[in-house]
């Protein structure tokens, strides 16, 4: 990593060099040791961190099944562990990242106002396939995904109630702040459209900035937009780096009108992905000590690992028995030849619940962790009263995952096995109706269970219902779908 970098850093070692390896694998190992000191010493001993983090990734999420305790002692033992280990790099030096929380902005902020010109839409609908679904479509089509294993019966439930209420889609009264204004995945563009009030945040970059003012323009809502003080066009001087100006975006969110939601749509390559989401955890702390009242919304990634209910192991279980003659007949021989590696069955049966794991290793650890502290903070956050809107996105052909050659390939021949691969149009639109309707019902029913909190309401594409284990048949999707991902 580079020398000069300002910020939110990892931190150096005696050697100068900032290794996101030893990070990791230390923050794993402080996550795990308040329940699964056994699992703690395996992930400090692991010297392959960037080929054996899958497993140690698992064990947080096997560790927290215990019981409701468990799994907040891990989320809190793994954010004090990342807390107490990233730095903020200065021009005069570093500093622990608690001191972010005080603080004092180095530029004051101004808001600058976007007002839309359409009308507000009446009706919720949803984009696919090159058409808007919008009532019995819609209906049949979340019918179709539930039959296909493609969502939790809970997520068709959940859009099913914001389409039966088209009066929450504006979230009259609230602000919601979307870090990473410009993220495929985010619901800038849906909650515009639908006449919502919208400060968005996003790097310095004028031509990011040009397309969100335009999706403000051509909205419903209301954009709202940090801006240099600097006389010019609104397009080069709208936006802030999060990684290095928290105090900044902090200040300037603190003042806005409405009940405050913070949605993290941040993203961003290798390391860079953890010291941002870092500088927005970071920002969450500030913001709940200065608005309690704050929501937070995330979206958790389908490449992971979830504890999954009984019934989506036995749906699982069902497609491994009724697969077809060809998959029968070519199973025992790949799972022979490969040592047991392709094609395993998803689940052992009558799990209940069972554990899904579908982390990727092409993402690799960073993108692991970072989506994991996020997780976390949605449980602790949870747990101490605030709203929480945290939901499993599907997979989506998004720009980072179809740069990857070998993910774009295995998205491709995906459906082969099972897994509906969603267009970002459509996901993004999913995932803001699961949105409002999170913050329209505080946050969702209660649960027992972190992990029910996260498989409520989950549109995992197919995932955790289908018959393989994902890695176990992501080789082969990969193989089938190669063609197709060159055209």
């Amino acid at each position: 990593m580079a020398g000069d970098e300002r910020g939110v850093v990892f931190p150096a070692g005696p050697d100068g060099r900032r290794s996101t390896a030893t990070v990791g694998r230390a923050v794993v190992a402080a996550a795990l040791h308040p329940v699964d000191p056994t699992g703690a010493r395996a992930a400090e001993q692991e010297t392959n961190w960037r080929a054996g983090y899958l497993s140690h990734m698992r064990r947080t999420v096997e560790a927290g099944l215990a019981s409701r305790e468990a799994a907040l002692a891990i989320a809190d033992a793994g954010l004090d562990s990342l807390h107490a280990r990233m730095r903020v790099a200065t021009a005069d030096g570093e500093a622990e990242l608690g001191t972010l929380r005080s603080a004092p902005p180095a530029r004051a902020l101004r808001t600058e106002q976007v007002t839309g010109t359409a009308e507000p839409e009446r009706e919720f609908t949803l984009p696919y396939r090159g058409s808007r679904l919008s009532g019995d479509d819609l209906f049949r089509r979340l019918d179709a995904w539930i039959a296909a294993g493609v969502v939790e019966p809970s997520c068709a439930e959940a859009v099913r109630t914001v389409a039966a209420h088209p009066e929450w889609l504006a979230l009259p009264g609230r602000t919601v702040t979307v870090l990473g204004a410009g993220a495929e995945m985010g619901p800038l563009t849906a909650l515009l459209r639908w006449g919502a009030t919208v400060a968005g945040v996003d790097l310095p970059r004028p031509a990011l900035w040009q397309r969100v003012l335009e999706t403000g323009r051509r909205g419903a809502g209301t954009l709202l937009v940090p801006a240099a003080e600097d006389l010019g066009d609104l397009a080069t001087r709208a936006g802030a780096d999060l990684v290095s100006e928290v105090p900044e975006v902090a200040d300037w969110l603190v003042d806005l009108p409405g009940a405050p939601v913070l949605g993290n749509y941040v993203y961003a390559d290798g390391a860079t992905n953890v010291r941002v989401s870092m500088a927005v955890d970071a920002l969450t702390l500030r913001l709940q000590a200065q608005r309690p009242d704050v929501a937070l919304a995330f979206l958790a990634t389908p490449t992971d690992v979830f504890v999954v209910p009984g019934e989506a192991v036995a749906a699982s279980v069902a497609a491994y028995a009724n697969r077809s003659r060809t998959g029968k007949l070519l199973g025992r021989p790949l799972r022979t030849l490969s040592a047991g590696r392709l094609l395993r069955r998803a689940y052992v049966p009558g799990a209940d619940p069972g554990i899904s794991d579908s982390l990727v290793p092409q993402q690799g650890p960073n993108y692991a962790l970072a989506k994991r502290l996020q997780r976390w903070r949605a449980s602790v956050a949870r747990d101490g009263g605030s709203t929480v809107s945290m939901n499993v996105a599907p997979p989506t052909r998004t720009r980072s995952v179809v740069k990857n050659r070998a993910l774009a390939a295995a998205y491709a021949g995906a459906d082969r096995f099972g897994v509906e691969v969603f267009e970002p149009a459509t996901s993004n639109v999913l995932m803001a109706a699961l949105l409002v309707h999170d913050l329209q019902t505080g946050g969702g029913p209660v649960h027992a269970h972190p992990w029910q909190d996260e498989a409520h309401a989950a549109a995992h594409g197919g995932l955790w219902r289908g018959p393989y284990a994902p890695r176990s048949a992501l080789g082969l999707a990969a193989v089938l779908g190669l063609g197709a991902a060159r055209g």
